[in-house]
């Protein structure tokens, strides 16, 4: 299960992103956008979760060390992280009913991610944001029509 998360989170996102340079060197507007928490040194966080932190923290990392290496290429690569549980199949298994009651519809994360991709690479990049920050930083401030059960959002 650790190598698989490994292989997914860490391993996965890093190969991607490096074998889409290439091309993204020839866009005009080019971003690099993972889906991955800000370093967050609470021990707590870690306790249920250790192998997904680590896996993820490798995502961070990368977001991170890319974001200076490919500053020069104007590659913005950022990351986006939910501040609640997004009601996934995932959370579905993991969770239950109960889980998709308390969290929010996935189409936070890809409005937060559109107006991300609306700055250009030069703007933004070694950033970390919360997908909610994001929209509300754009004016954007009635989060209701996310949630899946509207007053019912869970933060983590």
């Amino acid at each position: 299960r650790f190598d698989l998360m490994m292989g997914i989170n860490a391993r996965g996102s890093f190969l991607t992103s490096k074998l889409c340079i290439p091309h993204l060197k020839k866009a005009k507007n080019p971003h690099i956008l993972n889906i991955t928490p800000p370093l967050n040194m609470r021990p707590n966080w870690y306790a249920e979760n250790l192998a997904y932190a680590i896996s993820k923290y490798g995502v961070t990392l990368s977001v991170l060390g890319m974001s200076e290496e490919f500053k020069s290429d104007r590659i913005a690569v950022n990351a986006l992280w939910p501040r609640t549980a997004i009601g996934t199949a995932a959370v579905e298994a993991l969770a239950g009913d109960i889980g998709i009651k308390y969290s929010r519809k996935p189409e936070i994360m890809a409005d937060a991610a559109y107006i991300i991709f609306q700055h250009t690479c030069d703007q933004m990049t070694g950033q970390f944001m919360i997908d909610d920050e994001v929209l509300m930083n754009a004016g954007i401030t009635d989060l209701d029509c996310y949630a899946v059960t509207p007053g019912k959002i869970f933060e983590r």
